[in-house]
């Protein structure tokens, strides 16, 4: 298997959106897969990397990026160091960076042998998976879209009442981040920029235009994003597919840092579920 990790891709936006590859090289082109992670996310968080293999293991092109403004860097793409540009972070920003990488392979003389740039599937996972739906609905490159844990409106997650006053106030607010005891910030821009492209970032509107298959996986007991998020993307497209993990939470029970050499199980089958789906 070829592993080629941390290529960095220019975007629209100042800051490289750096990216994996794995693939096995046989100059057969392959079915290309491209995966979103969630907020406070990265692509090597958890049992991502292990997933990668297991879509490489079975012929597929698999990419996995981080975004440009996720708050990583080229030197630390783990964790938050840029905490500057996390704050800098929005919806857009992630689109174009998302397009930027898919116009990136289609460029690369290097794997033009590998892949089969006629069946581009996105994952997201998350936050992400909103990321990949949006995209999917509004660019004919993508053939089939698979969302896991994903969220169905952003709207509804922002603050309101006095919290809402006090970020306007402000121009920033803190969220604490349990793991590395960081302190991250979201500048008011996230919002105003969320209310400048609202009708694009209308995930029903971007499901009910989807003319590709989607499969939506989620788990039962996901903590994070509400179950009944995953039914309301099922409801809003009959050729989507749901797909409910019993008793898996919204990582699928995953977490950071992962070290066992073997994916949870719950993971695993979100995994075989997701090949299955995108070979059918």
């Amino acid at each position: 298997m070829k592993i080629v990790k941390n290529i960095p891709i220019k975007g629209k936006h100042k800051k490289p959106i750096l990216t994996d590859l794995f693939y096995l090289e046989n100059n057969h082109p392959k079915q290309v897969v491209i995966f979103c992670h969630g907020y406070k996310g990265y692509k090597d968080w958890g049992a991502w990397n292990l997933i990668a293999e297991q879509f490489a293991n079975q012929n597929m092109f698999f990419i996995k990026l981080s975004f440009s403004h996720n708050g990583g860097t080229i030197e630390q793409p783990i964790d938050f160091p840029d905490l500057e540009a996390f704050g800098n972070n929005n919806f857009i920003i992630e689109l174009d960076d998302l397009n930027s990488v898919i116009d990136s392979i289609s460029q690369n003389n290097d794997i033009k042998n590998e892949i089969d740039l006629q069946n581009i599937t996105l994952i997201g996972h998350s936050r992400g998976g909103a990321i990949a739906v949006i995209k999917a609905s509004e660019d004919s490159r993508i053939t089939k879209v698979i969302t896991w844990a994903g969220v169905s409106d952003f709207a509804s997650r922002f603050p309101q009442g006095q919290p809402f006053k006090e970020w306007e106030k402000n121009g920033v607010a803190y969220i604490t981040n349990a793991r590395t005891n960081q302190q991250m910030p979201h500048y008011i821009q996230f919002y105003t920029t969320f209310k400048e492209n609202e009708d694009r970032l209308n995930i029903k509107n971007a499901v009910e235009r989807l003319r590709i298959p989607y499969l939506i996986i989620h788990g039962s007991n996901d903590e994070a994003v509400s179950l009944q998020e995953a039914k309301n993307l099922h409801s809003w497209n009959s050729k989507n597919n749901l797909q409910i993990i019993d008793h898996a939470n919204h990582t699928f029970d995953s977490k950071q840092p992962w070290e066992s050499p073997n994916l949870p199980e719950y993971l695993e089958i979100v995994t075989k579920k997701t090949i299955d789906f995108i070979f059918s």
